[in-house]
This record gives C-alpha cells, structure tokens and sequence, in this order.
C-alpha cells in the first residue's frame, strides 16, 4: 500500500495528519504520547526541559527526553533557555537520542521561566532570538523550530516580527498560541493572529488556542488556513479529539478501554507505584463530566494494579457499557464504590 499524500513537511520531514498534541509540563509524557499515536497524533512533543539540566550531569530532568520503546517519529524535543550558546550546546548534546525535530519553547508564561529572559520571555528578546536560530540552524542536522504566543502583553505583540526573524535565520516551522503571555489561558484566543502569522512566512504554521471540539479543529483550518492544529488541555482524557472523534459520541465501553490502556502504558513506563500516581492525575480527566465522583477517592487510595483494575471493573459494572457519554450525562447519580474500599 502506499503512503498518504503528506499533509505538509518539515524541511524534509513528510508529516501525515494536521492534528498535534501541544507539549504540557507533566502530561505530554511517553505514556499520554503512545495513547495519541494510537488517535493519530501527527508529531510527538516532549515536555519541555531547561539548557541548564542538559549541559551537566545526568539528572531526573533528561527522563522528559526519553522515547517510547516502540519509536516515536516524527518526534520534537523541546527546550528552553536564556542564552543563545547554552541552548546550542544542549541540542548538540540531544540531538542524538532520537530527536528529528528540536523546537524553542518561546511561549511558556511561568514567572520563574519567563521573567528570567526564558519562554515567552525570549520574544522580548529579538537579538536572541535571532542568534539562537542562527547558530543551531548553522549546527544541528535536524529542523528548528519554534512555539511562540503573541507577545509579552497587549501592547507588545510582536510575534510577526519574531517569527520573520526565526524564519529569517533557519527556522521550519512556527507554532502560535493566540494569547499573550499576560492572559496566560484566559480570554479568548486570536486566530486571527494565526491567519495573519499563516500569510507572512513561507513555513508551515501550527495554530493553539481554544480548541475543544471536532469543530473547532475544522474552524481554525480554514479561518486561518493553518498547516496543523496543536490541541493541548481539551485533549487530556480526550485523546479521540487528535482523531476527529467528539467525546459526546463515545460509549463508557470505549472510554474505560483507552483508561485501562493508558493504565498499561504507565505501569510499563513508570513501574507499578509511579505508575499508579501518574494515572490518577489522568483520571479525573477521563471521567470528567460524569456521575462518577464517589469512584475518586476510591482510585486515590488504590495501592496496587489489580486493586485499580478491580475498581475499574466495578465502576463498568456499575454504568451501562453502551451508553453514550452524551447519554450518563443526563444521569444523576450512579452507584457507589463499596465492597472494594477494603481492598484497595
């Protein structure tokens, strides 16, 4: 069989499909990044990780840069930084272990990262900007690029300015947040900003911001004739959404089948404790909006993989499984955990 036409390319990266999940600090890992391959994530990002943590010894942060045993391609490692030649001796140093893409966090609104001249901090920036893009399209083999918002505030929104500089000095692609880094994810997001971004540069574009349905992919597509739909809180407990599939549609059978997936996922990634811990911060997303809140505390407290599969398969038990999400949403109440809070 051959290959489907590429949606767009990267340099010289063919990418297949226009939907991305938007690197988040402590979701965007290997196992929450194998269940949206399986939903058709076009690219993989890693969580983001400081220069800093990269140019020393080896440390837990280096754990963020790890691939999924299976292969993840195209996969982008993302990093940030404050200074142009700390940021290219960490990518040089990353850039073999497994990285086809390496992208510029420039739109990370932490204080603690964007006050110290890091994340969106950089667009204050354009002479670093400009020296970052220079030298690591001067000494990488992989494509650079770069996710901005749309400025530090209001009346500094400078991201075209910005992004004709990234393009100007290498760089493949460029991904915007419609929101200033004072909004943070408040207000609603500028897609017009995505279609005037779209119009200057001759790189391919990813638009984010305030995308929660099937609908809203197709309305940002084609108000801003973007290349690709970078999906970020709306995907968690929602992965079907890289797939075009509106959660509202799912039967409680569909969702408890990608839980307990995501469950086998962390478990082999994380080990068992870990593992636990890392889909319990999942959960609530998974079953948010449903008539399910007596379960939670009950998966907080579960000490053992059996112990949560059992609990999984009571609350199945307790919901009809064909019923739509659309459907337990008009149901009120629904049974409680009860005879395994002793088991847990």
């Amino acid at each position: 069989m051959t290959n489907p036409t590429p949606t767009f390319h990267i340099r010289d990266l063919s990418i297949y499909g226009d939907t991305v999940l938007s690197p988040m600090a402590t979701y965007s890992d290997v196992p929450f990044r194998a269940i949206c391959r399986h939903f058709g994530a076009a690219l993989h990002y890693t969580e983001f990780v400081p220069t800093e943590a990269l140019i020393g010894d080896p440390n837990p942060l280096w754990r963020r840069l790890d691939v999924h045993p299976a292969g993840e391609h195209p996969m982008v490692f993302q990093i940030f930084g404050g200074d142009a030649r700390q940021i290219l001796f960490a990518a040089q140093r990353i850039e073999a272990w497994g990285a086809d893409i390496i992208d510029i966090n420039m739109g990370c609104s932490v204080p603690k990262v964007s006050e110290k001249g890091a994340g969106v901090g950089m667009m204050c920036q354009p002479k670093l900007v400009a020296e970052t893009f220079h030298l690591l399209t001067s000494h990488l083999r992989v494509p650079v690029t770069g996710k901005l918002r749309l400025g530090w505030d209001e009346t500094s929104q400078n991201y075209l300015e910005i992004a004709q500089i990234m393009v100007d000095n290498g760089a493949a692609l460029v991904a915007l947040h419609g929101r200033t880094r004072s909004q943070k994810y408040r207000d609603q997001a500028d897609w017009e900003a995505i279609a005037k971004l779209k119009q200057s540069v001759p790189v391919p574009v990813l638009g984010n911001g305030d995308v929660h349905t099937v609908a809203d992919i197709d309305r940002l597509k084609a108000y801003t004739d973007c290349d690709g739909v970078m999906i970020g809180r709306a995907a968690l407990g929602n992965p079907w959404l890289l797939a075009r599939i509106d959660r509202e549609q799912l039967t409680f059978a569909e969702i408890t089948a990608v839980l307990r997936h995501h469950l086998h996922e962390a478990i082999a990634y994380y080990g068992p404790t870990d593992g636990l811990q890392n889909i319990n911060r999942h959960l609530k997303k998974y079953l948010s909006g449903l008539a399910l809140k007596p379960f939670l505390p009950a998966f907080q407290a579960v000490q053992s993989v059996s112990g949560f599969e059992d609990l999984l398969g009571e609350m199945e038990t307790a919901v009809p499984p064909h019923l739509t999400i659309a459907d337990l949403r008009q149901i009120p109440h629904l049974p409680s955990p009860t005879h395994l809070q002793a088991k847990v």
